[in-house]
């Protein structure tokens, strides 16, 4: 697992970018939760770096896409934590109705009741305070994760930086692509330097530039 901020950690070895806060008391907050069949190398390295996995007392999902919410299921069940999401997310993670949206198989993960419901403007007390952004776009109830003070901005998948590109995830994947284009015309008029996106390589300076950049072709 790395460190790539102050308390702030992503676990490594794994596709996706699953980060890991660290919470006073000794607690962990978890965002995000891989495929499935990922719980066993969260646990691996949350516990080759010092941790335990059932410090892991939340969980928080971005979205539903079976490569953010498939090893929820395990994952709660390790460790008993809490669950929160949008509340429009949060029916399609418990399945009630299984996601129809692209790119399909939306039900391919164990349905989870999420305990805790966000709407826009909620806050959670990490980094000092994370609001909650709904961008939605990708899917309906897609969150982001904004702290003003650390000047950080958590995408999920709003934006995908890999191979040198750095764009909105691509419209084969995402439910409305013009409500996307306005969450992101809406998270560029905030104050933040590091993006940290789901896919691809976090950006630890110079992130507002970039995706004021993007936004301007869009």
């Amino acid at each position: 697992m790395v460190q790539i901020l102050p308390g702030i950690h992503r676990v490594d070895d794994v596709e996706e970018n699953i980060y890991l806060f660290e919470e006073g008391g000794g607690k962990l907050a978890l965002l995000d939760t891989g495929y499935p069949g990922t719980a066993p190398k969260i646990k691996h390295h949350v516990e080759k770096s010092g941790f335990r996995l059932d410090q892991i007392s939340r969980i928080i999902l971005t979205h539903v896409h079976p490569d953010h919410v498939g090893s929820l299921r395990a994952i709660v069940d390790l460790t008993k934590a809490r669950t929160f999401s949008h509340w429009v997310e949060a029916e399609f993670i418990a399945q009630r109705p299984a996601y129809d949206g692209p790119p399909g198989g939306g039900n391919r993960f164990d349905p989870v009741e999420v305990d805790e419901k966000f709407k826009d403007g909620d806050k959670i007390d990490l980094l000092g305070g994370l609001e909650i952004l709904h961008t939605p776009g990708h899917t309906p109830g897609h969150i982001s994760l904004y702290s003003e003070d650390q000047g950080i901005l958590l995408t999920g998948d709003l934006f995908f930086n890999q191979e040198g590109n750095f764009t909105l995830t691509p419209p084969m994947y995402t439910h409305h692509t013009q409500s996307a284009i306005i969450s992101a015309r809406r998270v560029a008029k905030l104050k933040f330097d590091r993006v940290l996106t789901y896919h691809g390589p976090p950006i630890l300076e110079g992130g507002k530039k970039r995706v004021e950049e993007l936004v301007k072709t869009l």
